[in-house]
């Protein structure tokens, strides 16, 4: 049996997807990777085929969804190991390219999208660079470049910098057009999508905001969206506590009061933060209850004082009302992105229409 489990909405996924549409009429590569940002929609077929292509960001995550019986394209977004040209090959991926090295050991058929390095200055060719790709790709003929992109690093908080990436990634297209027939074209990831058009452009990948969730508080007033995700699990233990007991490894919470403590089956090894002891809460009947204690691989433990509850009562991690996934970010100095990707694989995923 199941305690944890992480409703994922199919119907609050697909308004997004439609409030996504009304913004642009660009075609839409839903970026699913980690699990489609942990909440297993890249296992449903039926979701993957509203769309002619899909991101991921490795060979395996493309292998997965291959095997479930999606049949359009899936782009790969890193650049693979030169040794998975022949799975690339078997299950015809397109993967992205960002080095001269990798272009010169390709003896076998291979798509590819060039990412370009406007500013990010993580992986891509420099535009300083594109001359020589050019003349590689031209010189072998198992090469077929499909299109070019590129990642926007600040397009949630600086314009100005945006702007000059923008500005980069039409250099490179101007060098590009004329030597390959560019069926896509793509810079904009959530932010990139919202506040930018880069006009250029033919395709968009939407991540974060496909979840329901916003890239920044800006971002509200652009777009109507709902988060698709709730955790869920279960109180599994009660007992009372007199004053001076401590609570938990460590022994970081002492009560003061006459405590009553519950028992949720769930912990870090699940993907909640430890950072989150003695500071963040649940919710238990409609009410917060404050996390005590240091929170354990498998368990955490929550004043439930005063509250009339009972084992195996419903207890709410993040419902995006009362606790919100950015209010849990705020709390552990991270993101709402990490906070979604770090669920882990021993929390059930339920789909609820």
């Amino acid at each position: 049996m199941y305690n944890n489990i992480l409703e994922v909405n199919l119907n609050k996924f697909k308004e997004n997807i439609s409030a996504i549409k009304k913004l642009t009429s660009k075609e839409i590569m839903p970026v699913i990777k980690a699990h489609a940002y942990s909440t297993y929609l890249d296992s449903r077929l039926d979701i993957l085929n509203m769309f002619n292509i899909i991101a991921v960001a490795r060979t395996t995550e493309a292998i997965n969804i291959r095997k479930i019986g999606y049949q359009k394209e899936i782009f790969i977004l890193n650049q693979p190991s030169i040794d998975e040209i022949e799975l690339i090959n078997k299950y015809n991926f397109i993967v992205g390219v960002s080095s001269k090295d990798f272009l010169n050991k390709i003896n076998k058929k291979i798509r590819i999208h060039l990412e370009i390095e406007t500013g990010m200055n993580r992986t891509g060719i420099n535009l300083n660079d594109l001359n020589d790709i050019i003349s590689i790709v031209e010189n072998n003929k198992n090469i077929i470049v499909e299109g070019m992109y590129t990642h926007f690093s600040k397009a949630d908080s600086d314009k100005e910098y945006t702007e000059y990436q923008i500005n980069n990634f039409k250099k490179a297209y101007n060098l590009l057009k004329d030597k390959f027939n560019l069926k896509y074209i793509h810079s904009s990831a959530s932010s990139g999508i919202l506040f930018y058009n880069d006009e250029i452009s033919n395709l968009i990948r939407p991540g974060l905001i496909l979840y329901g969730y916003y890239p920044n508080e800006e971002a509200k007033n652009i777009i109507k969206l709902h988060p698709i995700t709730k955790l869920k699990s279960k109180i599994i233990f009660i007992k009372e506590l007199p004053p001076g007991e401590m609570i938990s490894y460590g022994g970081t919470y002492i009560t003061k009061n006459n405590t009553k403590v519950a028992t949720i089956p769930i912990g870090y090894a699940d993907g909640i933060n430890r950072l989150l002891s003695n500071r963040g809460s649940v919710i238990i009947n409609g009410k917060k209850c404050p996390i005590i204690g240091s929170i354990c691989m498998d368990s955490l433990m929550v004043d439930v004082t005063g509250l009339n509850v009972e084992e195996n009562d419903t207890v709410i991690l993040f419902d995006n009302e009362i606790i919100t996934v950015e209010e849990i970010a705020n709390l552990c100095n991270t993101i709402n992105y990490e906070v979604l990707t770090s669920i882990s694989d021993r929390v059930k995923r339920v789909f609820v229409e």
